[in-house]
């Protein structure tokens, strides 16, 4: 963006003024925080934004293991299984409620576990969207970095 600055000069001659006008271009002078630091500043929240869908993505593989093996009837006494019952439990117990179980033979669908799931989903959503209402990053910030 460019600006114009005028500029009059008045010659004095007898018997008459002359005035004359000229118009050059001037860069405006920076305004805000420099281009490093608000390069930084996106950065930082692109990498945070990625920190979150990686805590979400590997607490949804988490949510699918123990659905899978609840769904095949898996033994839960066995090291895998246990495993992934113990580190699950914790992000599965608060939704324990609100639906009913499914069962079938040793064959269980926890609802819960779905819920969890899509409830967490919609967390890390609102998360990265407030982050990109607080500080918003356009395509063009994205590409030149």
């Amino acid at each position: 963006m460019t600006t114009q600055e005028e500029v009059t000069i008045v010659e004095n001659q007898s018997p008459t003024q002359v005035v004359k006008k000229t118009i050059t271009p001037v860069e405006p002078q920076a305004q805000g925080e420099a281009p490093q630091r608000v390069y930084e500043k996106k950065k930082t929240i692109l990498r945070f934004n990625q920190i979150i869908w990686y805590i979400l993505g590997f607490i949804e593989v988490l949510l699918i293991f123990r659905l899978v093996l609840k769904a095949l009837g898996a033994n839960q006494y066995v090291g895998f299984t246990s495993l992934i019952y113990s580190i699950t439990a914790p992000l599965a117990v608060p939704f324990s409620g609100v639906v009913g179980i499914s069962a079938t033979g040793s064959s269980v669908l926890e609802w819960s576990t779905i819920i969890a799931g899509i409830v967490y989903l919609c967390v890390a959503w609102g998360l990265v969207y407030l982050l990109e209402i607080i500080y918003p990053i356009t395509p063009k910030d994205i590409e030149t970095e």
